[in-house]
């Protein structure tokens, strides 16, 4: 009898051993951070510049014949390893030593040390390549610029990561879904995805992406009705779940922004003080209605004649007699970047710099440049933050104030100045 009640009394603590055990497992499952069995983003052309190797006329991920083929992990290799035409930069030890440590981290770290895309002024030697084979930049000027874009780089992604870490934090673990990326313009041949910020130079762009695209041979041939009405140009939201994660996850990314104020008056001047068959009866209109007192019937008939302190009126306005429009939505809207973990930020107002910058790093052709010309009012002088002063001087202090307060993430995230020095 004792010796069947001590057997009966192991069985039970084996038991117990075995239930206790499941349970701390399930626990362990269940405390993991959810953002480890997320697909993470890594960014299609990393800025540790490499010796150029020679390449055909093909990308990675493209086949001779033009079929898309899923890129291989040598094919990622090869694009990462791309540099801006002529430079082969020395790699100083401790870059050197830097990247073998890296090698050491654990999966978790080196994921997120792929999304915070360090560019430091010299590169790794990559896989493919013989040792002892670097040449210096013939010229130490070209170096030092070369150097500078870098940072310049590096800085604006720090401010835009540390932006979104204080007032976005949950974005990050959000899914990526299609109206999070309806304004991203995709070509496939050099693997860019363009987020489209409109009167920040987004017509050229457009532009520059049909001409690497193969659909035109000059960016100077595509009429601007092409560029907007046309669909040579495909959307990121029109592929599927898996099309849409597959090029974030391995094409470079990329944006360019504005300061809010100048970009709010280009538009007002491009969309109300010129003709236009759309914007004067959709927004003019509305506008003219609810906060011109006393409209003139001529007026309320057209949508013409709006006056900048109407516009800002209804841009502020809560209760919108009609909804927002892309031209002066927020870029934190238009480009979800604490959501996408974009590559490259240029600003319009270093346009030349940044974009022929850009375009050498996905090895564009070599005659290709952004152009620099204004096809719509060509003849009218580009908004300036002079003709900006001039147009929100027409406000008064506080609704200078409240439209600050309106921009106010796209000036910290995109690190521009207070505009007037009464700002807070």
């Amino acid at each position: 009898m004792t010796l069947r009640t001590g057997t009966m009394r192991l069985a039970c603590m084996f038991s117990s051993i075995l239930l206790f055990g499941a349970a701390g497992l399930l626990l362990f499952i269940g405390l993991q951070d959810p953002t480890e069995l997320t697909p993470q983003q890594v960014p299609g052309v990393k800025f540790n510049i490499r010796l150029q190797q020679p390449h055909n006329d093909f990308p990675p991920g493209k086949s001779q014949d033009g079929d898309f083929k899923a890129p291989t992990e040598k094919d990622t290799r090869d694009l990462s390893s791309q540099a801006p035409r002529g430079l082969n930069l020395l790699v100083p030890d401790r870059a050197q030593a830097h990247l073998n440590r890296g090698a050491r981290l654990r999966p978790r770290q080196r994921r997120r040390r792929l999304l915070i895309k360090k560019m430091p002024a010299a590169a790794a030697i990559p896989a493919n390549s013989s040792a002892g084979t670097f040449v210096r930049p013939a010229s130490q000027a070209l170096d030092s610029r070369w150097v500078g874009l870098h940072q310049r780089q590096q800085e604006r992604k720090r401010v835009m990561r540390e932006a979104c870490a204080k007032y976005r934090s949950s974005s990050s673990r959000k899914a990526v879904t299609p109206r999070h990326v309806s304004r991203i313009f995709v070509e496939d041949r050099h693997r860019v995805l363009y987020c489209e910020v409109p009167k920040a130079g987004c017509s050229n762009w457009k532009r520059v992406l049909m001409v690497l695209a193969g659909l035109a041979s000059s960016t100077a041939d595509i009429h601007h009705n092409t560029v907007h009405y046309g669909s040579a140009l495909k959307r990121l939201d029109t592929f599927d779940r898996q099309g849409i994660l597959h090029r974030l996850s391995t094409y470079t990314k990329m944006l360019f922004v504005r300061e809010p104020f100048e970009r709010l008056v280009s538009a007002f001047r491009d969309k109300f003080e010129h003709p236009n068959s759309y914007y004067h009866p959709v927004f003019g209109k509305a506008i003219l209605a609810r906060y011109r007192a006393n409209a003139s019937r001529e007026a309320l008939r057209t949508g013409s004649g709006v006056r900048f302190s109407e516009f800002v009126q209804y841009l502020l306005d809560v209760h919108r007699p009609v909804g927002m429009d892309i031209h002066w939505d927020h870029v934190s809207r238009l480009c979800s970047p604490c959501l996408i973990d974009y590559d490259f930020v240029g600003k319009f107002e270093s346009m030349e710099d940044d974009a022929n910058f850009f375009l050498s790093l996905i090895r564009a052709p070599r005659n290709l440049t952004f152009p620099r010309f204004k096809d719509r009012h060509s003849q009218e002088a580009r908004t300036t933050a002079r003709i900006t002063h001039q147009y929100f001087a027409q406000l008064s202090a506080p609704q200078r104030q409240r439209a600050y307060d309106f921009y106010y993430m796209d000036y910290l995230m995109f690190n521009y100045s207070k505009p007037f020095a009464d700002l807070y």
